[in-house]
C-alpha cells in the first residue's frame, strides 16, 4: 500500500502526539453509575480517585471559600435544573473551618488524595495552595480579633464576604464551644503538618498559628468555664468590643445548655482540659458532669442484634466527629464501640429498607423558589438515641463518614447507592441529601456533607494530632481519661461478630431529571 506524503506526516504526527505526556482525563460528572458495588467492595481506589476529583470541583472561590481572605464560606445553592451554583451562603462557622483545615494539613503533608482534590491538574501546587490560603486566613483571624477582643480569639458564626469577617447578626455577643473545639484541633494538626515538612516558611508559619492557638488557652476558661465542672455551650458577651480582661466586661453561660455530651462537644472539654489552666479538682468536675451522657445500649431489630453501642443524642453521623481529630481508636474499647456502632447504623438501614444512612443535614429544595426548606437536626436511629422524635425522610452520602473510617469499600458502597440517585451527583461532586422516596433533593453544597467525607478517605488528621500530644507531653493523659470513660460503661460489649451490611434498596425513580451540566 503507498502512503502519501501528506498521509505520512499524519501519522507521524498522531505517533508523536501519542507518546507526549497526555492530559488526565477527566472522569464522568455521572462517575458514582459506572462502578458497580461489588467494584468498590473489591478495590475502592478507582472510585475513590473519581470522588476525590469531583468533590475537589467545590473547592472554588466563592462557592466553598473566599480566596482574598482563606475563609470558609458554608456552601453555596445550586441551580434545580442546571446544577449551576446559584446563592452563595456568606456565613460560616469554626466547624467549617476545622473541616478546612483537615484538608490543608493533609495537602502540606503530602497527601496524593489531598492533592487530588485541591489540585488534580498540577499535584505538586497543592501544599503551596493551602499554605498561601491559611497564610491569609490567619491574618483575618488576627484582625477579627483586634476588631472584636471580646471573643478572646474564638469564632461566631460569622459573615466572611467581605475582607474583614462580622460576626452574623444572630450571633453578636456570643459564642459557642462545639464549633471551636473542632477548630482548635484541626489548626493544632496543621501546625504539626507544617513542622514536619522542615520547610523554613512553612515552620515560620507553624510559629504564628502557634501563637494565636496560644493566645485562645488564655482565654478560654474565663469565656467558657463556668465552674464546678459546668462548659457553656454558648457563652453570652457582655460587649463583643471590649478586651477579655476589661473591667466591664463579662461572660455567662447562655440559658441551660452546657458542653456536656461524649460527642464531638468533647474535643473543647478535651482543649480546657489539657491548656485552659484548670485545677485537678476541675479537671475531676469536667468528666463527672460528663459521665451522665456516656451511655451504653443494645440495638436489637428485625433480626440483627443485640449490638452494643454508645447511645447516641440522636445517633446521627455528625455525632461521631470527635474521632477524625484526636485519636481515640487508640483506645480499644472505644475502637471496637464505635466499630460496633458502624454495624448498627449500616444494618438499621437494611432492616428498615432504607436506600441510605442518616445525619443532620439540610432539607430538600422547593423547585419554586430554589430555597432549602429548613434543616434537619433530629436524623439518626431513634431505637439507640436519647431524643427519639425524628424526621428520617431524608438521606445523605455524609452519614458515611463514620463507616469509612473502619471500612472504605462498604461505607462507599453507601455513598456509591445515595450518590446514584436522580440529581444526587452535580457540577461540584454530591448533592446534599435527597428524599427517601426520590421525590426531592437538597440542591445545595456544604462543607459539612462533602468534606467530612474527604477527610475521612484521608484517615482523619489522628496522626498528626498524636504526634502532636506526645510532644506536648499530653497524649498519655488523653489516653487514660479516654479509656477510663468508656471501659466503666462498657463492661459487656455485645454483637462484635456481625457484619457491616450492605445496601439492599435503591432511591426510586420519582420523575426527577438529573441536573443538565452533569451528564
Amino acid at each position: 500500500m503507498r502512503v502519501s506524503k501528506l498521509s505520512y506526516f499524519a501519522l507521524s504526527w498522531a505517533a508523536l502526539t501519542d507518546a507526549l505526556p497526555q492530559k488526565p482525563s477527566e472522569p464522568s460528572c455521572q462517575f458514582a453509575r459506572q462502578y458497580t458495588q461489588k467494584e468498590i467492595l473489591t478495590d475502592p481506589s478507582s472510585f475513590i480517585n473519581d470522588l476525590l476529583y469531583w468533590e475537589g470541583k467545590f473547592h472554588q472561590n466563592n462557592v466553598s471559600y473566599n480566596s482574598d481572605n482563606g475563609m470558609s464560606y458554608d456552601g453555596t445553592n445550586i441551580d434545580f435544573t442546571t446544577g449551576e451554583r446559584t446563592v452563595k451562603h456568606p456565613f460560616s462557622a469554626a466547624s467549617k473551618e476545622s473541616l478546612q483545615i483537615m484538608l490543608y494539613a493533609h495537602a502540606v503533608a503530602g497527601s496524593p488524595e489531598a492533592a487530588r482534590f485541591l489540585s488534580p491538574q498540577d499535584p505538586s501546587a497543592a501544599p503551596e495552595l493551602a499554605v498561601s490560603i491559611m497564610e491569609r486566613k490567619l491574618q483575618t483571624y488576627l484582625r477579627f480579633n483586634d476588631t472584636f477582643p471580646g471573643f478572646g480569639g474564638y469564632l461566631p458564626w460569622f459573615t466572611s464576604t467581605a475582607q474583614d469577617l462580622t460576626p452574623t447578626w444572630d450571633w453578636n455577643n456570643r459564642v459557642p464551644g462545639l464549633d471551636n473545639g473542632e477548630l482548635l484541633w484541626a489548626v493544632y494538626a496543621f501546625v504539626q503538618a507544617l513542622e514536619n515538612t522542615g520547610k523554613s516558611s512553612y515552620v515560620k508559619l507553624a510559629s504564628e498559628w502557634q501563637k494565636w492557638m496560644d493566645y485562645t488557652k488564655t482565654t478560654e476558661a474565663k469565656i467558657f468555664y463556668e465552674g464546678k465542672g459546668q462548659v457553656c455551650a454558648v457563652t453570652t458577651i457582655k460587649n463583643q468590643s471590649l478586651p477579655v480582661d476589661h473591667p466591664d466586661q463579662g461572660y455567662s453561660c447562655e440559658g441551660s445548655g452546657r458542653l456536656n455530651d461524649p460527642y464531638e462537644g468533647e474535643l473543647f472539654t478535651f482543649w480546657l482540659q489539657f491548656f485552659g489552666g484548670l485545677s485537678d479538682a476541675d479537671i475531676e468536675q469536667l468528666w463527672a458532669v460528663k459521665q451522665p451522657m456516656l451511655q451504653s445500649v443494645d440495638y436489637n431489630m428485625g433480626h440483627v442484634g443485640p449490638i452494643t453501642v454508645q447511645k447516641g443524642y440522636w445517633f446521627s453521623s455528625h455525632e461521631q466527629w470527635k474521632v477524625l481529630e484526636m485519636p481515640y481508636y487508640d483506645v480499644d474499647i472505644i475502637r471496637r464501640v464505635f466499630k460496633n456502632a458502624e454495624r448498627v447504623r449500616t444494618c438499621n438501614s437494611v432492616v428498615t429498607k432504607t436506600p441510605g444512612m442518616f445525619a443532620s443535614v439540610n432539607n430538600i429544595t422547593d423547585p419554586a423558589t430554589g430555597d432549602v426548606t429548613g434543616y434537619i437536626s433530629n436524623a439518626g436511629i431513634p431505637s439507640v438515641a436519647f431524643l427519639p422524635q425524628q424526621e428520617l425522610d431524608v438521606i445523605t452520602p455524609y452519614s458515611v463518614f463514620p463507616t469509612v473510617l473502619f471500612d472504605k469499600g462498604v461505607g462507599l458502597a453507601w455513598w456509591r447507592n445515595m450518590a446514584i440517585a436522580k440529581k444526587m451527583q452535580n457540577p461540584y461532586g454530591s448533592t446534599e441529601s435527597t428524599r427517601v422516596d426520590g421525590k426531592g433533593v437538597s440542591a445545595l453544597l456544604t462543607w459539612d456533607s462533602k468534606v467530612t467525607t474527604v477527610n475521612a478517605l484521608l484517615g482523619g488528621v489522628t496522626d498528626l494530632v498524636r504526634q502532636r500530644m506526645k510532644a506536648d507531653g499530653i497524649y498519655n493523659e488523653f489516653i487514660t481519661y479516654a479509656e477510663n470513660a468508656y471501659a466503666a460503661v462498657f463492661t459487656n460489649l455485645k454483637g462484635e461478630q456481625v457484619d457491616f451490611c450492605l445496601p439492599e434498596e435503591t432511591v426510586p425513580d420519582a420523575g426527577l431529571e438529573d441536573f443538565t451540566l452533569c451528564d
